[in-house]
């Protein structure tokens, strides 16, 4: 836990030094790497990570040591800035991934990378977990003296750990790092320097206790303002056969030192960390095929969670079950009855269904159950809640994830905060009077609570605050109090992405779907409402069409990198699906997340499962398959955690 002198230091504009400290050790948080990756330390480093020779000699000397080509798949762990893989992607290299724990430092990647036209998917990430497939990498780099920071060394095995996992089998992990041996030996215990003309740093050093880590101190000061920052960090120092001994113990083979590395200056005065690093590569552990699913002996059994075709459905056409449903069930059915690997039994009583679920064995739960538990779309997160509390696995979005998703204004915060663009929005509350409104026109209108474009049908897009006014009373007239969100109408073309699988073990993206609104009648607005989807008689449902995105490999891959973030920061699992659409200018904006999407043989998921070359039966196999591994990896993570419990409590007695 951050000591309070440590959170005081780094909180305002200028702070109050600590003064002279006798324990550096002492001062030092946990977990220091959370906060100091910031525009202070681009400013205080520079002089090394800021210039563009030092990045371009290490990746000379990295591709040297590797052979590595321009069509491999790389990751750049700890990537920072990302100056690495984006001296790659200058060089024609096509396959790169940055990741880094640092909002501050992957947004500026991002920025960079567009101002330079280059494609590198950039992510937030914590190297201890990487969040991408198994065996996808041909090589994952650690340079820039980015490995050693966890106060464990157990932290640093679980590093390499993922690594490995992410590598194919002969791929090469690159660690460029402190000679360990050397800094012991020559670290400065205290330096300054300028850092620009108006501001200098004071560094203060020490070995720690035991002798493993070098603590650094850095007291950043303004000629006018005073003291800046004054903060706290620290770095294993690992030998040449220290970090063999490591890699060898996560069954990385074939390491080799390719000489060392020498930071250039143009201050020419405290390198630090960066005066004298190794550069060292080894080979990926051997791996063996895994099968696509979980071993068993029999199939799965699997309970299928329906909509209540017994109650009303205010959603429905009619307000109840309709023929197509009824056909989309049969089909559904149809599909799964093709996958030998499950045995499965429907259940859409209502009334009955918790004793329905207690009186048999359940393997895993399919929860196809959107229309909410009881036909009410406000307990669709309910339907979660109540496999949990009966201790059964299932597919999709847990409660949490569903309430947040259900709140169209929340969705949008968190894409805001995670640099997905959004529309321009007015949130709308019951009592606000009509002063309040935007005016900004052509806007269009839409329930902030809800999901199926209830409430967003053609007469929803407005060209004038009279208008606005009239649907607005329509809304609260239909829907009561529910909040109201006034939003910017986009005109650009309209795209969905789906993901399936996990982060833990890799989102796969399906092909990006676009909407084709060219059939609609030229006075209808090109919108996908509740007509679209309700409605068999209307032009939206027999005029609009789909096919596959056309657009640039680039900003494609941009909505995927937008839609995994959301997918992992609001928690989604298994399958889950993004839609956007750019504006008059072709900003790509996002529209709407929908965990546990439509799984009809009709809807978006399963039209993009078939451009990947799907049936509606593997799109099916997917989402359970993905279920079933996930609930599989935290059974076994459980058994482990119980087994070091026990171990623990064993040692202890003795």
């Amino acid at each position: 836990m951050k000591s309070p002198h440590a959170r005081r230091a780094r909180a305002g504009a200028a702070r109050q030094s600590l003064g002279p400290i006798s324990d550096l050790e002492s001062h030092l948080p946990a977990e220091w790497w959370r906060e100091i990756f910031d525009s202070l330390y681009l400013k205080t480093d520079s002089d090394v990570v800021e210039d563009d020779r030092n990045t371009a000699h290490e990746i000379d000397q990295v591709i040297q040591a590797t052979g590595m080509e321009p069509d491999a798949h790389i990751l750049d762990l700890c990537c920072g800035q990302g100056r690495h893989v984006l001296d790659l992607a200058r060089r024609g290299f096509r396959h790169l991934t940055g990741v880094d724990r640092s909002r501050y430092l992957i947004r500026l990647a991002r920025r960079r990378a567009r101002a330079g036209g280059v494609n590198v998917a950039f992510k937030e990430g914590d190297a201890r977990s990487v969040r991408l497939p198994e065996a996808s990498q041909d090589y994952v780099m650690v340079l820039g003296n980015s490995f050693g920071y966890f106060a464990s060394e157990k932290d640093d095995a679980q590093v390499l750990a993922a690594i490995a996992r992410v590598l194919k089998s002969h791929g090469q992990i690159v660690l460029d790092l402190t000679d360990g041996q050397w800094m012991r030996e020559h670290f400065d215990p205290r330096s300054w320097e300028w850092i620009d003309e108006h501001q200098f740093v004071c560094r203060e050093r020490t070995l720690s206790a035991d002798g493993d880590r070098l603590i650094s101190r850095e007291v950043i000061v303004h000629d006018e303002r005073g003291v800046i920052a004054d903060q706290f960090y620290a770095e294993r120092l690992y030998s040449r056969d220290s970090i063999t001994r490591l890699l060898r113990g996560a069954d990385f083979r074939e390491v080799r030192l390719h000489g060392s590395l020498e930071a250039q200056s143009d201050r020419g005065q405290d390198l630090g960390m960066m005066a004298r690093r190794m550069l060292l590569t080894a080979r990926a552990p051997e791996k063996t095929a895994r099968l696509a699913r979980p071993a068993r002996r029999g199939p799965m059994d699997v309970a299928v969670l329906l909509g209540d075709p017994r109650l009303p459905d205010a959603v429905k056409r009619g307000g109840e079950f309709n023929d197509e449903d009824f056909d989309t069930v049969r089909r559904l059915k149809e599909a799964l009855a093709e996958l030998p690997q499950y045995r499965f039994r429907f259940h859409d009583n209502h009334a009955t269904l918790v004793r329905d679920l207690q009186a048999e064995k359940t393997d895993l739960v399919l929860n196809l159950c959107d229309e909410g538990f009881n036909n009410d779309a406000f307990q669709e997160l309910h339907v979660p809640a109540l496999l949990e509390a009966l201790n059964l696995p299932y597919t999709g979005a847990g409660p949490a994830c569903l309430g947040i998703c259900y709140d169209k204004a929340l969705v949008r915060a968190v894409a805001l905060g995670l640099d997905v663009p959004v529309p321009m929005e007015t949130y709308v509350a019951s009592g606000d009077r009509s002063a309040t409104l935007p005016a900004t026109f052509p806007a269009i209108l839409k329930p902030n609570f809800g999901d199926s474009s209830i409430g967003i049908t053609k007469d929803a897009v407005v060209n004038d605050k009279i208008g606005l006014i009239e649907y607005l009373e329509r809304l609260r007239t239909q829907w009561g109090d529910r909040p109201v969100l006034v939003q910017e109408y986009l005109t650009g073309a309209e795209y969905t992405v789906g993901l399936m699988g996990n982060p833990a073990g890799g989102l796969e993206p399906l092909p990006l779907l676009e909407v084709d609104f060219s059939g609609l009648p030229d006075d209808l607005p090109r919108i996908l409402g509740y007509e679209s989807k309700w409605e068999p008689d209307s032009p939206y449902w027999t005029n609009i069409r789909y096919r596959k995105a056309n657009l640039p490999e680039l900003d494609q891959r941009r909505l995927v990198d937008h839609s995994s973030r959301l997918f992992e920061r609001l928690g989604c699992r298994d399958y889950a699906r993004f839609d956007f659409r750019a504006d008059a200018n072709g900003v790509v904006k996002l529209l709407e997340v929908n965990p546990n999407p439509g799984w009809c043989w009709d809807g978006k998921m399963n039209l993009m499962a078939e451009l990947a070359g799907w049936s509606y039966a593997d799109f099916l196999l997917r989402l359970l398959d993905s279920a079933a591994e996930r609930h599989q990896a935290a059974a076994t993570m459980a058994a482990v955690d119980e087994a070091i419990r026990v171990q623990g409590e064993n040692v202890a007695a003795g």
